[in-house]
């Protein structure tokens, strides 16, 4: 059968709703926020992982150790690689994301929800993304080795980077409601629809504008060898 428009809306609302406020519910009371945030935290390194077929769909990436499991060489085994960025990325996003949800609901006085606050929805997106990876690229210049005595200037241009890429995920909390139409309501309420797919298409946004981070563009060295760009 075919859904009408208020059909739709009515099925749709109860759902969609932030990645934070969706592993939350799923957690349940006796689960607690730990256990939310780290489903929240594995959803966000997985759609970091997804997003680099996105940008690199012809390239082979740098796992570091897991290099070899890939039949790769490794260069570095965390510092400087995508599995650093897939890790230290997610677990800040997945704390930002948890307090800037608790921030908004409780200025609301209601759950955040992006049906009833489409504008207070888009605001929570931007600031929550924007400062999880900008203290990701604090801790990135503050401890990685590779940054030794230019640790400010890699803060100052990630900082700027984080900017830029974050202005380009306004769309994440219009995935869900285009999935409802396209997919069915079903789909757009599951984790899938309302989690993994909105987050997945942020990061690759976020990374490929601000970081410039496509295909043959963004690779770092071992990358560059593994692809025979060097």
């Amino acid at each position: 059968a075919v859904l009408t428009k208020r059909t739709l809306s009515t099925a749709t609302k109860r759902k969609l709703s932030s990645t934070a406020a969706k592993q939350e519910s799923a957690g349940g009371a006796s689960s607690g926020l730990l256990v939310a945030v780290g489903t929240t935290f594995g959803t966000y390194m997985l759609a970091d992982f997804l997003s680099n077929f996105i940008q690199h769909p012809a390239q082979k990436m740098d796992y570091g150790y897991f290099n070899q499991f890939l039949d790769r060489p490794v260069v570095e085994d965390f510092w400087g690689t995508r599995t650093e960025h897939i890790v230290g990325v997610a677990a800040c996003l997945a704390v930002t994301d948890h307090a800037s949800q608790s921030i908004f609901t409780k200025a609301l006085g209601k759950p955040l929800c992006f049906s009833t606050f489409p504008a207070a929805f888009v605001a929570h997106t931007f600031f929550f993304i924007f400062t999880g990876v900008t203290a990701y690229v604090a801790a990135d210049a503050a401890f990685n080795p590779q940054h030794e005595g230019k640790r400010m200037e890699e803060f100052k241009s990630g900082t700027y980077c984080s900017y830029v890429g974050t202005n380009t995920a306004w769309f994440e909390p219009y995935v869900a409601p285009v999935l409802a139409r396209v997919a069915g309501p079903a789909v757009a309420a599951s984790w899938f629809g309302s989690s993994l797919v909105p987050a997945t298409l942020a990061y690759s946004t976020v990374k490929g504008v601000g970081w410039y981070d496509w295909g043959n563009s963004g690779l770092n060295d071992a990358e560059m060898s593994m692809n025979n760009l060097k």
